[in-house]
């Protein structure tokens, strides 16, 4: 065998296995180990289950990271230096070599970070990524939100600080515990019997500075981000149904081209058996 041919075999095994790792069938089939992967992981987690179960446990496990092992390398050869032009092969390959670091010794808090396996479904379900696309399409509107909301928590962080940290020192004493019962206060979370009500008995007019916060922060502004979060999804979805469209426009031009060209050829027939018919009339007629 010549090396042409052996490049030319070479080449042919490669797209094969290209073909293997875009089918759906194999997409599938990874989706369903990171599936049986993140319940067994889970399961983990019972002590009653490992100790009657422990060993097939752990052994679906290792089979599960090997799959995924042998998943990256087939990419990885089927895709060469292109493998990382995605970012989604690079987030699993991270995912995976978190998985293969030793969990032993002064190592065994990451064991807990098998579970970071699970995510793979993002890279793996089309609709999730979509949706991790749309969240980080957002990024940018998003930082000018956050900077505000900062902004917003600054100010009032001082004022409460300068206003109720003498009485109020566990909540209010300090510019940081301020900032941080002013985050519980913005997540609703026992903001009205366990912070405002008790600063009320101290301080009766303080529903005028806690109330106008809570609308500006929980009412306001986290809106903001929903309603960013939900442009940036439709504005996806509306470049998805355009790229759609626009296949569809490609296939309908192809195809009237295809029909056009048989048209043509027919027309080249039919003018070359009519040409054919009238050479046979002036031979019959001479």
């Amino acid at each position: 065998m010549t090396d042409e041919q052996a490049q030319v075999e070479f080449s042919g095994t490669r797209e094969r296995i290209r073909a293997l790792v875009d089918s759906d069938r194999f997409k599938n089939t990874i989706m369903t180990v990171i599936i049986i992967n993140a319940i067994t992981l889970g399961m983990s987690t019972s002590h009653t289950i490992m100790d009657s179960v422990g060993p097939i446990i752990r052994l679906v496990d290792r089979l599960a990271l090997a799959i995924f092992v042998v998943e990256l390398l087939l990419k990885f050869y089927a895709y060469r230096l292109k493998f990382f032009n995605s970012a989604w092969n690079i987030f699993d390959l991270c995912v995976v070599v978190i998985g293969l670091l030793p969990s032993g010794g002064g190592m065994s808090a990451l064991r807990g970070l098998r579970v970071i396996r699970t995510l793979r479904l993002l890279s793996v379900v089309p609709q999730m990524r979509a949706v991790v696309q749309a969240l980080l399409d957002a990024l940018p509107g998003m930082g000018a939100v956050i900077i505000m909301i900062s902004i917003v928590f600054y100010v009032f962080g001082v004022m409460a600080t300068l206003m109720y940290g003498n009485a109020f020192d566990e909540w209010f004493g300090t510019l940081g515990r301020s900032l941080y019962s002013l985050f519980q206060i913005m997540t609703l979370e026992s903001w009205s019997m366990g912070i405002v009500r008790p600063v009320m008995d101290e301080f009766p007019m303080a529903w005028a500075f806690f109330v106008p916060f809570i609308v500006i922060t929980s009412f306001s502004v986290l809106n903001l981000f929903i309603g960013l979060l939900v442009n940036t999804m439709q504005s996806a979805v509306e470049e998805e149904t355009e790229a759609e469209f626009e296949k569809l426009r490609d296939l309908v031009r192809t195809e009237t081209d295809t029909v056009d060209q048989s048209v043509k050829a027919m027309h080249e027939e039919l003018r070359a058996l009519r040409a054919e018919l009238a050479n046979l009339r002036e031979g019959r007629d001479g």
